[in-house]
């Protein structure tokens, strides 16, 4: 019985630990892909900067600067330039798909060009990564000289909501395998701290159920591995039936087998090294088991 409960207390160890493993390693992907996404967004600007930049080369202008890309929101940004320029809407168009495609969390996103003399918006698109969803108009025709700036907002990112499925989805599988243990993890209900006793007073002797002895009047008896199952089980419950199902369960059947006269065999064994004890000894109940008769307590 020890050594079964060893061992599920070493199983239980073992899947307590495999948890935790899996749970520190869910946190680590989740977070290494955040700062996977903080690298992407650092690139993502320098590509915004780019189209800035090739979108006044295509106007002709070599010189004048692109002023530094501004984050106006949540996953939207700003380009904005040093002098006016013209534009026209298929250059810009196949300009950020060429440089954007470049960026690994831009799937969906949406381009509105402003006039900041007051036009409000000149020119919108929006891109998607199924081509079909894309919605483009107005191209061919070029756009007059003006003080734009671009407004690109992206759909949030791939990475942060797989990070996000990750941490969610780990929870469901984390909760099912902590009411498993809770479930069936705890010790049996008849295994009480009385039963965790190492030595036990058993009629005008000691029972030491560790070493495996018996001590009664000054001698000293050994008791085999199953007699001292056994006998913790009566002494446990001394004066009271245990029933031979019982007895046959909790000793044998954690080997994988049980049987019938390998009880009979023991009891007539442990009753031989009961004998030194005229006050303990075993009896047979008929038709339900047997019990530790006990006549008297030790005087210790």
């Amino acid at each position: 019985m020890a050594d079964s409960r060893n061992l599920l207390s070493g199983k239980l160890n073992y899947v307590f630990a495999a948890i935790t493993l899996l749970l520190i390693s869910t946190i680590c992907v989740a977070f290494g892909m955040a700062q996977g996404d903080d690298f992407d967004l650092a690139r993502r600007e320098i590509l915004l900067r780019r189209i800035g930049h090739e979108l006044l080369l295509q106007s002709g202008d070599s010189t004048s600067r692109v002023l530094p890309v501004k984050k106006i929101a949540n996953n939207e940004y700003q380009i904005s330039f040093e002098k006016d320029f013209t534009f026209l809407p298929d250059s810009l168009v196949n300009t950020t798909r060429r440089l954007l495609a470049k960026d690994p969390l831009a799937g969906d996103y949406v381009v509105n060009v402003l006039n900041s003399g007051g036009a409000g918006i000149t020119y919108g698109y929006a891109v998607s990564e199924n081509k079909k969803y894309d919605i483009v108009a107005c191209i061919g025709r070029k756009q007059p000289k003006a003080y734009y700036t671009i407004n690109i907002k992206f759909k949030p990112g791939a990475i942060i909501t797989v990070r996000n499925k990750i941490l969610l989805g780990g929870l469901p599988f984390l909760a099912l395998v902590g009411f498993v243990l809770f479930r069936y993890g705890k010790p049996p209900k008849a295994l009480t701290e009385v039963q965790y006793t190492n030595t036990l007073t058993l009629g005008q002797g000691l029972f030491d159920a560790k070493n495996r002895k018996l001590f009664v009047n000054g001698n000293t008896t050994e008791l085999t591995g199953t007699e001292t199952r056994l006998l913790r089980i009566f002494a446990l419950a001394p004066n009271e039936i245990i029933e031979r199902s019982r007895l046959q369960k909790e000793i044998w059947e954690d080997e994988g087998v049980i049987v019938g006269r390998s009880l009979d065999m023991f009891i007539s064994k442990l009753r031989k090294k009961l004998e030194a004890d005229a006050t303990v000894k075993i009896i047979v109940v008929r038709s339900k088991g047997y019990k530790l008769d006990v006549n008297q307590p030790a005087q210790i």
